[in-house]
């Protein structure tokens, strides 16, 4: 009787237990990055009444016979399946969608999670909910990360400066139709050939901006003369010439021309750009590269030519909004219109997830049987890839855990029943002699 009543309170403390997981389980069903557990009993020591016995001299063998004693909780599993994703919109909430935790430090203390609520700090430190730093690598100032160094705190640097970027390169595309109408020159009686003109804003080191003009006027053709009366005895050629121009920033009715002798561009009669096409224009004592060759020189229907122009540099530009990337890329905006990566954020994969230390706070530690981390880049030797304004929820299946509830209380509620039963048959035995 009293091997039966230890088994029903072996029962009862596994139950129990049971009990505590489906709860714990139940409600965290709305935490962030949660993931729930399972328990699985198996049974415990068993008394061996009958050994097992071999066949001979024509008997038969037996089989051992055994009375066990009672139930235990072999392990206490965490389940890291996939949690589905919640919406928030908050440029600091990311989800980890695929393998891998986001890797955090307080003190010096390092933890992993799947909850990726994070928000900023007063430097600008990407932090947890508790003041955690979230770990990831810092861009230098040329925007490059490297990945293979160690992780730092993630941080956006909301009060630097994006330096001016000087003016290098000026590129144009289009097409100069040279049966364009020619232009009524000053004299008001003589025409010359057809004039197109795109401008594009050029920067200096210091990040001011200065309007330049470039202006494409057709030669006439061989033999012809560069002007004509009327206007329709023009005759175009297939050469243009090519001058730049800017306001005098002593004399803002001025007008400065290139110092370079006006270039020439020439379209063979397929329209495309034929000969030496000029490279770059002199900019007050400065060589400014130019690429004509997305020019076409064909002649349309309407006679009307159709160029632009854009060119690279910037000013100087403060930080006005910044994204993370699905590569864990911390991305900022500035206000001169151009973006620059800021840092990367760290991800580390476990060859065993079950074997790590729940800390509290949705936190993670290493122990023994988890393996070491494996931190680096978001997407990269199968890790996880980022999404930015979305969290991760709880992976717990509220029907399974009901039905979980179900048979804990049940199976405690049986346990209790064997421990009345053998208290019954006890009383019955002390009562045999009444």
């Amino acid at each position: 009787m009293l091997r039966s009543m230890f088994s029903g309170v072996s029962g009862l403390r596994s139950h129990q237990t049971m009990m505590d997981v489906v709860g714990n389980n139940i409600s965290n069903v709305n935490t962030t990055g949660y993931k729930s557990s399972n328990v699985v009993f198996a049974d415990t020591m068993s008394q061996l009444t009958k050994a097992a016995g071999a066949p001979q001299n024509g008997q038969g063998g037996t089989n051992p016979a055994q009375v066990g004693l009672g139930v235990r909780v072999n392990s206490i599993s965490q389940n890291f399946t996939q949690g589905s994703s919640q919406s928030t919109g908050r440029a600091t909430d990311l989800m980890l969608n695929g393998d891998g935790m986001f890797v955090v430090k307080q003190g010096e203390q390092t933890l992993y999670t799947r909850s990726g609520a994070f928000t900023l700090d007063q430097t600008g430190a990407v932090t947890t909910a508790d003041g955690a730093y979230v770990q990831g690598w810092r861009a230098d100032a040329m925007g490059e990360i490297n990945v293979n160094g160690p992780t730092t705190p993630l941080i956006v640097p909301s009060d630097t400066v994006m330096p001016a970027a000087q003016t290098t390169l000026g590129t144009f595309k289009g097409n100069l139709d040279k049966t364009g109408k020619p232009v009524l020159n000053a004299d008001g009686t003589t025409y010359s050939g057809p004039v197109v003109t795109t401008s594009f804003d050029l920067f200096n080191a210091q990040g001011a901006r200065t309007k330049v003009t470039a202006t494409f006027k057709n030669d006439p053709a061989a033999g012809g003369s560069a002007t004509a009366t009327p206007a329709s005895a023009y005759q175009p050629g297939d050469s243009w010439q090519v001058t730049f121009s800017w306001p005098d920033p002593l004399d803002p009715s001025a007008t400065i021309t290139s110092t370079t002798p006006a270039a020439t561009m020439a379209f063979d009669a397929n329209g495309a750009p034929t000969g030496t096409l000029p490279t770059a224009f002199d900019f007050n004592g400065r060589e400014v590269g130019i690429d004509l060759s997305k020019m076409t020189g064909s002649v349309s229907s309407n006679g009307a030519s159709t160029i632009s122009s854009t060119a690279d540099g910037a000013p100087i530009g403060t930080l006005t909004s910044f994204a993370f990337g699905t590569d864990g890329v911390l991305t900022g905006s500035y206000s001169n219109g151009l973006k620059r990566a800021l840092g990367q954020v760290a991800v580390a994969t476990f060859n065993n997830y079950a074997g790590l230390e729940r800390s509290g706070g949705s936190m993670f530690t290493v122990t023994t049987n988890s393996g070491v981390p494996n931190v680096g880049a978001p997407g990269a030797a199968g890790r996880a890839t980022l999404g930015a304004g979305q969290l991760e929820m709880s992976n717990v299946d509220l029907s399974a855990e009901f039905t979980n509830l179900i048979l804990a209380q049940r199976g405690f509620q049986a346990n209790s029943r064997i421990i009345s039963a053998s208290d019954e048959i006890l009383q019955d035995l002390v009562n045999l002699k009444r």
